[in-house]
């Protein structure tokens, strides 16, 4: 059951967005008739026309105002719609394709500059603060919304209303509201989760060896000691018989490259207290960093710890290495995004069909920082991390069509194609998303199939779960936080030693940017959390 405060967010958000009619005075271009359809209702869509690299699936287009046959009525020719979206492939590639099929289809003409992820904040935020409409359309990380939110078009009520918005999950509605205003496109759903080569742990042999070993069962791991002896029992043995040694864990520990959400997966089940509210990376209060207490630095050392476990240049990997290693065999175990499981189901992966989804490991006891003591409880806490998002500017000219772009790029039959292509980093964000028989058609399995939508859908229905930091200058935060994780990795310094200077830098930024405009944009960070 839905949280009543969350419920009052998310019908402000719905009043506001009745209002927010602005789009249509600059739309001084957009007012021509609609034409007839390109296509019937319930057409089959593919996107094999497009290249030998696209699977041959095909799926019903759904009636709604998103669909093909909806928005191909739309006439925007002679229009231009300018997209700015990450680098090809990770939501780059979808960003395109959709945007060849929505000239295809309405007449417009769509130019997308495609930027490295690095680049990519710099080249959004500069031109918005400028108040120059240089992109209409804009696709970045989801916890860029404190940065973002002032110069964002709220979506149109008439958008909030279509079908598969409606089915967005409480999470990533959450997610797309900023100060009561739905003010990004869902397009995508992240979370953490746990990807495991059942092949190695169903074993018979193998399970009686570790049983010899250890004493302990061979199992899915439930906490992070236990991941951390089952990824050492492994390391270093070929479980495939190719005369190649496996490993035991793949991690993102490159520090540019997301070391900080996978720090935040392991530091979650120690640092946030089922019991305790107010905020997990700040004290609402004091807005005193917390991310040098011992919750956290007990993480920092388990994660010190599973080196040892890791491939050759595992502590460098950033998340397409994470995602090869697993998806491609070399790793028994990893967790982060969804990419690294849908690349293992590819069909020309030989460990497809014998993986396995669950939860992110938990611990077998608790920080309480309250009374700065551990509790002895089994916590496990599931991670809701930035996903790709997008949005409107409000400086743009052609907020219509913009939002028919989003509308369309987003709708049933265009997300069911995308959510099967890994490189496209589109992962469940519906409800409808959670329906194993939809993966079962992909040719997942049922055991599979089930074991994916039943670990995405019961992090929906956690009462103690963490999202990032959504705050003015998040980038900043992170960046001090994966230098401090990457110093203790790399033996430079102790861990409390690398998160004390990571929360003293921390202090900084927050001195920059100011106590009180921080407390305000972190307050819907923790009313997100604290919403159960």
């Amino acid at each position: 059951m839905r949280n009543s405060s969350y419920k009052g967010m998310i019908a402000a958000a719905a009043v506001v967005a009745l209002t927010a009619t602005g789009c249509t005075s600059q739309d001084q271009t957009e007012s021509k008739a609609d034409k007839p359809s390109l296509f019937k209702p319930g057409s089959e869509i593919s996107y094999r026309k497009y290249g030998k690299d696209y699977p041959a699936t095909k799926v019903k287009d759904v009636p709604g105002p998103c669909s093909y046959e909806s928005i191909s009525r739309k006439d925007y020719s002679g229009q231009t719609l300018k997209i700015i979206s990450h680098a090809v492939p990770v939501i780059g590639e979808p960003t395109k394709l959709h945007a060849r099929q929505f000239e295809e289809i309405t007449g417009a003409k769509v130019e997308v500059v495609n930027v490295p992820f690095g680049e990519l904040h710099q080249k959004i935020l500069t031109p918005l603060q400028a108040g120059q409409p240089a992109y209409d359309v804009m696709f970045y990380p989801s916890l860029w919304i404190g940065d973002m939110a002032p110069y964002l078009a709220p979506v149109p009520q008439e958008y909030l209303d279509a079908p598969g918005m409606k089915d967005v999950t409480e999470a990533y509605m959450g997610l797309a509201t900023w100060d009561g205003k739905v003010v990004q496109y869902p397009v995508d759903g992240d979370r953490h989760y746990l990807k495991v080569r059942t092949d190695v742990l169903k074993d018979p042999k193998r399970q009686a060896a570790y049983k010899a070993a250890t004493g302990k069962d061979l199992r899915t791991p439930r906490t992070w000691a236990e991941y951390q002896e089952v990824a050492e029992f492994f390391s270093g043995k070929d479980v495939d018989g190719d005369g190649k040694p496996n490993f035991g864990s793949a991690e993102v520990t490159k520090r540019d490259d997301l070391t900080f959400s996978a720090f935040i997966s392991r530091a979650a089940p120690y640092v946030k207290h089922p019991d305790v509210k107010g905020g997990l990376f700040f004290d609402l209060d004091t807005m005193k960093p917390l991310i040098n207490t011992p919750g956290f630095v007990r993480a920092l050392d388990d994660m010190v710890k599973a080196k040892s476990t890791w491939a050759p240049g595992g502590a460098n990997f950033g998340l397409g290495d994470e995602i090869f290693s697993f998806g491609g065999g070399q790793t028994l175990m990893s967790y982060s995004w969804d990419d690294a499981f849908i690349q293992a189901q590819q069909p020309d992966s030989k460990i497809r069909n014998k993986i396995r989804a669950a939860e992110l490991p938990g611990s077998d006891e608790v920080y309480n920082r309250t009374t700065k003591a551990w509790d002895k409880k089994p916590n496990q806490v599931p991670y809701f991390t930035w996903g790709w998002t997008s949005a409107v500017s409000k400086a743009s000219g052609h907020q219509k069509m913009a939002f028919d772009y989003l509308c369309f790029f987003s709708n049933e039959a265009n997300t069911a194609l995308d959510l099967t292509i890994g490189r496209f980093g589109v992962n469940p964000y519906r409800y409808a998303h959670f329906d194993a028989a939809f993966w079962e058609k992909q040719g997942w399995n049922k055991d599979v199939a089930e074991s994916y939508v039943q670990t995405l859908s019961g992090m929906e229905n956690r009462t103690n779960r963490v999202f990032d930091l959504r705050v003015p200058g998040v980038n900043q935060y992170m960046s001090a936080l994966a230098n401090g994780v990457a110093a203790a990795l790399a033996g430079q310094k102790e861990p409390q030693q690398a998160l004390d200077e990571a929360a003293r830098e921390w202090a900084k930024i927050t001195k920059q940017i100011g106590e009180d405009k921080l407390r305000d944009a972190y307050r819907y960070v923790v009313a997100l959390e604290d919403s159960r």
